[in-house]
């Protein structure tokens, strides 16, 4: 015990010590480093704590929902209205222009073209509203399905309407168009070369003479013998004349599949 008592002294008594302690409070001035290093990290971790948010939980994930939602909507909108207003894939649903189009086509129709050009030519491949030429008045139906189905063939994932339709333009206004006894079609006296006709078609098996009024034209399928086209209404109202403002835009490319891409005017496009 003799020998404890000088050391237990020494310490609570050495000037060193005392002028050492005075200096770590005035220079640290707060605590010491490690017992600031063990305040932060027990942070949230006892009772009452509230620890950060996981991003891809709670409402961080469900705004990602809500702006991937969004983002959608907004692509949507945006193809309807280039479909509407420029460029509209239509889905080709029967044989009425083989070889030129296969069933299950998609064609892209050029809507600004006859805004910069005269008008539809002989020869071009035209989508058009058929009502009141190739179809009857359309009955009233339900809005919101026909509104449904309208989206749908805009996108090009649904059959067009039942008074849309896609045919080759044969005559145009002031056009003398003539089927002779011998099947072959005749512009204006002069006979009309057809490489694109089904392989075995002839021109028409029905022979027929019309001059197309002005404003108006005459459009026939590429698969003659599987194609309702003006030659089937030459005794309706109208003759089976299609009139230019009906004209909803004119085939260019074959768009799927990847594997007949191309020019369609190169080969016709079609529903009948």
């Amino acid at each position: 015990m003799d020998t404890e008592a000088p050391h237990t002294q020494r310490g609570h008594s050495s000037p060193d010590e005392g002028e050492g302690r005075s200096r770590f409070v005035v220079s640290g001035a707060g605590p010491a480093p490690g017992a600031e290093a063990d305040t932060d990290a027990g942070a949230g971790t006892g009772p009452g704590s509230d620890p950060d948010p996981d991003p891809d939980s709670g409402k961080g994930g469900w705004l990602t929902w809500r702006r991937a939602g969004l983002l959608g909507v907004v692509c949507t909108v945006f193809l309807l209205l280039f479909s509407n207003f420029v460029l509209q894939p239509f889905l080709i649903p029967s044989r009425s222009m083989e070889p030129t189009l296969e069933v299950g086509d998609r064609v892209l129709v050029n809507k600004l073209v006859y805004r910069f050009e005269a008008g539809p030519e002989r020869g071009d491949l035209v989508v058009f509203d058929g009502t009141g030429s190739f179809v009857r008045e359309a009955p009233d139906g339900n809005p919101l399905g026909e509104a449904l189905h309208g989206a749908a063939s805009a996108l090009g994932l649904a059959e067009p309407s039942d008074t849309d339709f896609v045919k080759r333009v044969v005559g145009v206004g002031g056009d003398d168009v003539v089927c002779d006894d011998k099947g072959r079609i005749k512009v204006n006296g002069v006979l009309l070369d057809e490489p694109y006709l089904f392989p075995g078609d002839s021109g028409s098996k029905v022979p027929f003479r019309v001059v197309v009024p002005l404003g108006s034209l005459w459009v026939m399928g590429d698969h003659r013998s599987q194609s309702r086209d003006s030659r089937d209404h030459l005794g309706e109202p109208g003759g089976g004349m299609v009139p230019v403002e009906k004209v909803i835009g004119r085939a260019d490319w074959i768009g799927w599949p990847l594997s007949r891409w191309g020019e369609a005017g190169s080969a016709g496009g079609g529903r009948g």
